[in-house]
């Protein structure tokens, strides 16, 4: 007799294998999104893809013209449709553990290929530029298509929080030049700490089942609600010299004028050079940023060190050592002591314009402005304090749209670890809706910043100061919320 003993385990595996494909394909809310109609819902008409595509090769506007004019819209053949949810998507093949190049083929299927941009090749403000500017051209010209299809764009950002600002940034000037609407981001997060994806619902790593999972992010960037976003303008005046290593968000400016209702004490030098960028989580000076330089230069020298978010944090954390974050407190190192020693703080409080000076306290080796309550992976330093203790401060409930940043500080390692799984609090040191940062080398020979996980370093002088102001942006970014 023959035995059907391997029978019920190939039937347990035929239906757990069934029940997996089923589930595929599904959204949250338990509704099922094919692909087909997805793809039809986000992709645009070809004709405008393609325009797109080579106004932003040739840096020229008019170069798609002749995709318009063989349409023949506006003569005898009616206007294209509009797709219900043009989008369009940025991936950093670099953030994280390296997903780009093969999320870009999953999305190049599931839309198009001229409607995802790898910004190792095609820059934001490139896109934006000739892309939107060829789309505009042909509203202009009548195409009620391609009218609609700018109206109700939507951006789709795959990196970590400096690329997701760097396109947020660039997506800003549309407001100031006049071109409303300014699209709404949503997230894909690639990066290792992804403090801005956190705070809009769109999770903090990129998920396991990333090819399953990537049907039900571009559901959710159509379809989810937006709320706004402050960012913030920083500007770095410091003696001229060589230029500064630093990321794409800060870039070398005309000279800035300082606030003159703000008295410089001591002599200016004669030649300033200056730096420009915007902000959307956090600037922080001091060893946080130091560490994060170490590792930042460390991932770009052994990529096949960073694999991935944990490998990138097992990294980071092993670096922290190694730099003293950890140790300060035995080290007699003068650049391992506190800020104090060559900081000085300025702030305009809520609803004041007057500036105060505000106190460091000795013991802080790494202070902080953030604007969104996550932070570091997740973390909320600032946390959420009570009734009675804001009103004592003078303090207010913080928000990401409340025009104010937290100005915190660590003391060393061992405190910001205990802060972050809130066992203490940060030492909270102000809310500004507009701040001066002020520094003066002394003992020390270059300081350590960074802007939303971008670090760099920064030269000091003993005879001249250098100025980093951070003001609020009037214009607030539309963000897609992934929940």
């Amino acid at each position: 007799m023959e035995s059907s003993g391997p029978e019920p385990e190939v039937s347990k595996v035929a239906v757990r294998s069934s029940v997996i494909e089923s589930l595929k394909g599904w959204s949250l809310s338990g509704v099922r999104i094919r692909k087909e109609e997805l793809r039809q819902k986000i992709t645009m008409p070809e004709y405008l893809r393609l325009a797109m595509k080579d106004a932003i090769a040739s840096k020229d506007i008019d170069a798609g013209k002749r995709h318009y004019d063989f349409t023949a819209i506006g003569h005898d053949k009616p206007s294209l449709p509009a797709p219900e949810s043009p989008l369009v998507v940025f991936i950093n093949s670099k953030s994280g553990g390296r997903y780009g190049p093969e999320l870009k083929v999953l999305l190049q299927d599931l839309m198009s290929e001229e409607q995802v941009f790898d910004l190792l090749k095609v820059k934001p403000h490139e896109f934006i530029q000739y892309g939107l500017g060829c789309l505009e051209k042909f509203a202009s010209l009548g195409d009620g298509c391609a009218k609609e299809t700018r109206e109700k764009l939507r951006i789709v950002v795959a990196g970590g929080d400096g690329t997701v600002g760097w396109v947020l940034g660039c997506l800003g000037e549309l407001h100031k030049a006049g071109r409303d609407p300014v699209p709404p981001t949503a997230i894909v997060p690639l990066g290792t700490g992804n403090d801005l994806s956190r705070s809009f619902g769109w999770g903090g790593s990129f998920p396991f089942n990333w090819k399953t999972a990537i049907k039900k992010t571009l559901d959710k960037a159509i379809h989810g609600p937006t709320s706004r976003l402050d960012s913030w303008n920083l500007v770095i005046s410091m003696p001229a010299g060589p230029d500064l290593g630093t990321p794409y968000s800060l870039k070398r400016s005309e000279e800035v004028v300082l606030d003159q209702d703000l008295k410089i004490e001591g002599a200016l030098p004669e030649k300033v050079s200056c730096f420009q960028g915007v902000f959307y989580n956090y600037f922080s000076i001091g060893m946080d940023a130091q560490v994060a330089y170490g590792f930042h230069h460390l991932r770009n020298e052994k990529p096949y060190l960073a694999q991935g978010p944990i490998s990138n944090k097992i990294i980071y954390s092993s670096y922290s050592c190694k730099q003293g974050w950890f140790f300060t407190p035995c080290i007699a190192d003068p650049g391992l002591r506190g800020l104090n020693n060559i900081l000085k703080l300025h702030v305009k409080r809520l609803n004041s314009t007057k500036w105060e000076p505000v106190t460091i306290p000795s013991s802080v080796r790494s202070i902080v402005a953030l604007n969104l309550h996550s932070y570091a992976s997740g973390r909320n330093p600032w946390g959420k304090l009570k009734p009675d203790y804001l009103q004592k401060k003078g303090f207010v409930e913080a928000k990401a749209d409340d025009g104010l940043l937290e100005i915190f500080g660590f003391k060393h390692g061992w405190h910001a670890s205990f802060v972050m799984v809130e066992l203490i609090s940060a030492k909270h040191i102000a809310q500004a809706s507009e701040i001066r940062f002020e520094l003066r080398g002394g003992a020390w020979k270059e300081a350590f910043m960074q802007m939303d996980g971008e670090p760099w370093k920064q030269p000091m002088n003993n005879e001249f100061s250098t100025f980093v102001d951070i003001k609020r942006v009037p214009f607030q970014s539309v963000m897609i919320n992934g929940e």
